[in-house]
């Protein structure tokens, strides 16, 4: 119950989401992602998603999975590494 309460608070503070929006973690969290976007995209292109079978999708989805996994663990390491 509490701890709804002071989700609910938090989501509601637009300062509070003002600064966090301006943070460095959420601006990095930002430009992974559409990093990843585009590096899956240029995969897809590349490696004729399309026309894809099952057997070739999930192949695919576990290299994006590991990519996934190196590049935040790269991220993590960066921030604990980097002095505040």
């Amino acid at each position: 119950m509490v701890f709804r309460f002071l989700l609910r608070y938090l989501a509601n503070n637009e300062q509070l989401i003002q600064r966090m929006a301006e943070s460095y973690p959420m601006r990095r969290a930002a430009q992974m992602v559409v990093s990843i976007m585009y590096r899956t995209k240029n995969m897809a292109q590349e490696r004729g998603i399309h026309d894809m079978t099952p057997e070739r999708f999930k192949s695919f989805m576990a290299i994006f999975k590991n990519n996934l996994k190196k590049e935040i663990e790269g991220v993590k390491n960066e921030i604990k590494k980097k002095p505040f």
